[in-house]
């Protein structure tokens, strides 16, 4: 009877997530704390990399915004909403994923390439077959090769100002015609 009428109420008031509603995907009821441990191992691990690649800033900035979102907020339904990435098993996914990656890159270090390292290019001209799409883009618009030319020529200005007279000014306070 006193569960009832008095741990009822409090449960209902608590936010339980029951399911992620992800197959495979368990619910982790302390998800705010495992991500900020992940997110701190995280920062700390980051540091191996050299402090100007783009991986490691790249890595610090998102991962410092994460932890402070998960440090303001206390319930997971906040944190999922502020960070807008999925649910918070799905972040905690990502930052163990991260974390491999990190050891990976620190293992390959992908930076350490010297400057007069060349690379052999391998042209293949063997047809593509027909099922395989070509994703050829489609031509771009005249003004795009107007305004390369006129970059390459340093006539930008006036391929500008040919622009704007050709273009009927609209005045504030009238409607555009569709």
């Amino acid at each position: 009877m006193f569960l009832r009428r008095v741990a009822r109420p409090l449960m209902m008031m608590a936010k339980v997530k029951e399911t992620t509603g992800i197959v495979g995907l368990d619910v982790v009821p302390n998800a705010r704390e495992v991500l900020i441990s992940l997110y701190s191992k995280t920062l700390e691990e980051i540091k191996a990399v050299p402090e100007d690649e783009g991986y490691r800033k790249a890595v610090e900035s998102f991962t410092r915004h994460r932890l402070k979102v998960c440090r303001e907020e206390e319930d997971w339904e906040s944190i999922e909403k502020r960070l807008g990435c999925g649910q918070v098993e799905e972040l905690i996914e990502e930052a163990k994923d991260e974390l491999k990656l990190i050891g990976h890159m620190i293992e390959w270090k992908p930076w350490g390439i010297p400057d007069d390292y060349e690379c052999e290019v391998i042209e293949n001209d063997a047809p593509v077959p027909k099922h395989i799409p070509l994703h050829r883009p489609g031509p771009l618009p005249e003004e795009f090769y107007r305004t390369l030319e006129a970059v390459s020529t340093n006539t930008l200005e006036d391929a500008v100002s040919r622009s704007k007279k050709d273009e009927p000014a609209i005045a504030s306070g009238e409607q555009q015609s569709k």
